[in-house]
């Protein structure tokens, strides 16, 4: 019996996906550019030809991770926005946030390390330029959260709120075992939403 049209858009996703978590798994271990396109294709357990018919190289393979990653940025900050008061928009940002990372602490290493490539690096450099843009549009966004709750310096509430969130994912990426998350996030939103 043949497959059907959903059944191999369904195979194309999941080995897309494939792809992607082998390439960012041997990113974060080996970096970027020691990492070839045999050793991902090998680490997925498919054919490197295979591998080119989904990605033309590693710098397409970090371009999609890129644009996958604004896409939830976007995603996260519209899902708050449309929360009724500031301070659900707030409780949503937190919430999300620190969950995102307790599921997926090396990816949000991954990012934070992309973030602090050198801009000498041709390569990445632009990559890291779009994920920047799209952080400082979600700051915006965030930042009119905060005069919506009238704030007196909405801007510098913001850029502590966002200090403090991304200090905590550090932590427990770097210490999930150890890191006590959800007291730290009931002490945040005892902070930011009372």
């Amino acid at each position: 019996m043949p497959r059907t049209r959903e059944t191999n858009e369904k195979i194309r996703r999941l080995t897309s996906e494939k792809i992607l978590q082998t390439a960012m798994e041997l990113f974060i271990s080996k970096g970027f550019h020691s990492t070839s396109i045999d050793e991902i294709a090998k680490q997925a357990d498919i054919s490197k030809g295979l591998l080119y018919h989904y990605y033309k190289g590693k710098e397409n393979l970090i371009d999609a991770m890129v644009e996958i990653r604004i896409e939830e940025l976007i995603k996260v900050m519209e899902t708050a926005v449309s929360q009724e008061t500031p301070v659900e928009q707030l409780l949503f940002i937190i919430e999300g946030s620190l969950e995102n990372v307790h599921k997926q602490p090396l990816i949000f290493r991954f990012y934070i390390n992309l973030l602090t490539q050198a801009k000498q690096d041709k390569v990445l450099s632009k990559y890291t330029m779009n994920l920047q843009k799209e952080y400082e549009k979600q700051f915006e966004v965030q930042t009119e959260i905060f005069e919506k709750l009238g704030v007196s310096n909405a801007k510098m509430k913001s850029l502590h709120f966002s200090s403090t969130l991304q200090g905590i994912m550090l932590m427990y990426s770097t210490y999930p075992n150890l890191y006590p998350l959800e007291k730290i996030k009931n002490e945040v939103i005892q902070e930011f939403c009372n």
